[in-house]
């Protein structure tokens, strides 16, 4: 197999880099390796162009492969993988959202990126290395494209301070954890984490991975040239020029009242009627059905046009707002009356109802992924049905952009969620989108952080989040807009989300539409967006401004005891035959740690005294000597065994029942007879031998019929 082999090198870290025809019929392929973690990236186009559609059709997949780690997962019945799960979608769109803006928008045929990691070691997350082997596959292919792009993740900590790309050892205890991915001196992608960092540990931040992409690209722009593929000449989408002006012409005094207009269910559908009346004008010119394909196009690029020109122009926002002000804000809890906490948080017309639910610690989520294996008792999941954009559309599971708006919202709450020691509760909360008109993910952040305080999780703070955007042209011209809506979402050039308490940021997310911005104007919306958030947080704090004290009547209850970590056993019994015994009489939980603490989690308070009671019974201590009266429940060949009381059972061994030779113990007792006996021995796991002959007096010549 013919291969050749470079490096690059991330902060004195090598990356190898290996093309080689191991995937022949791929218009780019290639091999990255980071120590021990491995990923092939595949790149392939299709060879015709697809006319008909109005957007360029790019798909990203990344695949994990448990072989990857040496594991088999599934079901008994099904031991392959399947769906992608919920860590490989997130990373699929880390991918997707750094190499979309290097692509033309006028580009008609089929892209798909696949990248499947092969190999995985416990220093090195798979995600930066994608990112780097899925620009190298594109940057070595003949597909156009205008990369390289790099990605680098930054770390930080008062006691480490910087990180670059940090192996997941030294990510266990960072104050900021996040991916920056972009071209040459810019940045178009951002994803990150946080424990209500400043803004500027962000910025520093920005500017580390800004240095660190730079170089990085000048390396792959090295490798490329060595030896990339001369790019196909492909014909982007032409629109003739006189369809274009025609559109112009009619459009130039009908479009600019319909969008700037304030009631966005009129204006929808006012601005269908309109497309409709220009297609009908444009048929009437004896367009061809060829050419009024491109229609669409149109309609939305002079659209583009208009917003951008009356921003940057005339600071004039389609909603009539000034560009740094919030839209009106509403927020309100315990909507509905038999949840265990809820909340309805309203920017404009984006509505997000969100629902918490306190459970168990049974109830936690198990994670069995190629990366990781564990438990998550902190889950915010994120639903975005078709009637909240006015939109028929089917219910199905979630997609992609569902997962990613609930793990962002997640990534938001997750430091002010307590410690399991402090609320032991499993947590789970559900943001439904019932009204959209932009910003739903971060109304969602809003919306849960309200739902916690009024369900009686002591969160730390309020979280609340903002959607800020941009409008720029190419001679370098921008304005800042906070809280962006509608056609400023669809049609500007950023979507950065920052969610934060009153102390920092907590995750932070960055899309673009234009190939990069610079660490300065990033700078700048961060600024503007802790206006906005502070902001948001008066709103909130005067609709609930610290946790409740007292649960929800229906949330279940759960209460915390200590026992001993070797006595564990005992409360469990054989097979479980103690610890469900005790579930099913009182109809409360039981969930054990291995310290020995024990998680009571009952509809009451009377329940879980009760099963405390009987956890209690279980592990009364039963000393040498002590005299007790049991009932005999088994009789054996060896002996008989009695019931003590407290869920306990000894054994009173056929040598133990008289001060002579016993040739059957039921010439001595008999099942159900209770019997006075003598405690002999209590070994360490619990088990505990009887005696009869100690207590009691027999004549030898005289035997129990």
């Amino acid at each position: 197999m013919q291969k050749k082999t470079f490096q690059l090198l991330v902060n004195n870290k090598p990356i190898e880099l290996e093309f080689s025809n191991l995937a022949e019929l791929a218009n780019g392929s290639v091999l990255a390796k980071l120590k021990e973690t491995v990923v092939l990236t595949n790149v392939v186009m299709g060879n015709s162009d697809r006319p008909d559609l109005d957007f360029f059709p790019l798909l990203v997949d990344y695949e994990e492969k448990y072989y990857a780690a040496g594991k088999i997962y599934g079901s008994r019945f099904v031991r392959r993988e399947s769906r992608p799960s919920e860590i490989a979608i997130l990373l699929a769109r880390l991918i997707d959202r750094t190499i979309r803006p290097l692509f033309s928008p006028l580009m008609r045929r089929d892209v798909q990126v696949v990248t499947t990691c092969l190999s995985i070691d416990e220093e090195n997350d798979p995600d930066i290395l994608s990112i780097i082997a899925t620009s190298m596959a594109l940057g070595a292919s003949d597909i156009p494209w205008q990369g390289p792009v790099s990605a680098v993740r930054i770390g930080w900590s008062k006691e480490k301070g910087f990180l670059i790309n940090p192996t997941y050892a030294e990510r266990t205890d960072l104050a900021l954890d996040i991916i920056v991915s972009g071209p040459d001196d810019q940045i178009n992608m951002l994803e990150g984490g946080a424990q209500e960092v400043p803004e500027d540990i962000v910025n520093q931040a920005l500017v580390i991975a800004q240095k660190e992409i730079t170089s990085l690209n000048d390396q792959q722009r090295k490798i490329i040239q060595e030896i990339g593929k001369p790019k196909i000449n492909i014909l982007l989408k032409t629109i003739n020029e006189q369809l274009r002006q025609d559109v112009k012409t009619y459009l130039s005094d009908k479009l600019e009242p319909i969008v700037f207009s304030q009631d966005k269910k009129e204006k929808d559908i006012n601005l269908a009627l309109l497309k409709q009346n220009l297609t009908d004008y444009l048929k009437e010119k004896n367009y061809s059905e060829e050419q009024l394909t491109d229609v669409e196009y149109l309609f939305n690029d002079e659209i583009d046009q208009l917003v951008h020109q009356n921003v940057l122009k005339y600071d004039k926002r389609p909603d009539g707002r000034k560009l740094n002000e919030i839209r009106p804000l509403e927020a309100m809890i315990d909507i509905l009356p038999r949840t265990h906490g809820s909340a309805l948080f309203m920017r404009g017309i984006t509505h997000a109802l969100s629902v918490v639910t306190l459970g168990s610690p049974a109830d936690v989520l198990t994670l069995q992924g190629m990366e990781f294996s564990g438990e998550k008792r902190f889950m915010h999941h994120y639903n975005f049905p078709g009637y909240s954009s006015g939109e028929v559309a089917p219910l199905r599971g979630p997609g992609r952009r569902e997962i990613g708006h609930g793990a962002l919202g997640e990534k938001a709450l997750l430091p002010m969620i307590p410690s399991k020691e402090e609320f032991p509760y499993t947590i789970r909360v559900v943001s439904e989108i019932v009204s959209s008109n932009g910003s739903t993910s971060m109304a969602a952040t809003c919306a849960s952080s309200l739902a916690l305080m009024a369900a009686g999780v002591p969160i730390k703070e309020h979280v609340a989040g903002i959607a800020m955007g941009l409008m720029s042209d190419e001679q370098g011209n921008y304005k800042i807009l906070t809280d962006i809506q509608g056609p400023e979402d669809h049609y500007g050039d950023m979507d950065l989300k920052v969610a934060g308490t009153k102390n920092g940021i907590t995750a932070l997310q960055m899309d673009l539409k234009i190939k990069g911005v610079t660490p300065q104007l990033l700078k700048e919306e961060l600024e503007q967006a802790k206006e906005a958030r502070f902001k948001i947080l008066e709103v909130m704090n005067k609709v609930i401004a610290k946790p409740r004290q007292e649960l929800s009547p229906f949330a279940p209850r759960i209460f915390t005891i200590k026992i001993k970590p070797e006595r564990i056993g005992e409360l469990i019994g054989p097979g479980g035959k103690v610890i469900q015994a005790i579930t099913q009489q009182t109809g409360a939980n039981i969930d054990i740690e291995e310290d020995g603490t024990v998680f009571i989690t009952a509809d009451n308070k009377e329940i879980a005294e009760l099963t405390i009671k009987e956890i209690h019974n279980v592990l009364k201590d039963f000393n040498e000597g002590d005299i007790i009266t049991g009932k005999i429940t088994q009789i054996k060949d060896f002996g008989a065994f009695v019931d003590l009381g407290h869920r306990k059972e000894g054994l009173l061994h056929i040598s133990e029942l008289a001060p002579y030779r016993v040739n059957k113990v039921e010439d001595i007792v008999h099942p159900g007879e209770e019997v006075t006996v003598k405690i002999k021995k209590v070994e360490s796991n619990g088990k505990i031998s009887l005696s009869l002959k100690d207590v009691k007096s027999y004549k030898k010549d005289k035997k129990r019929n």
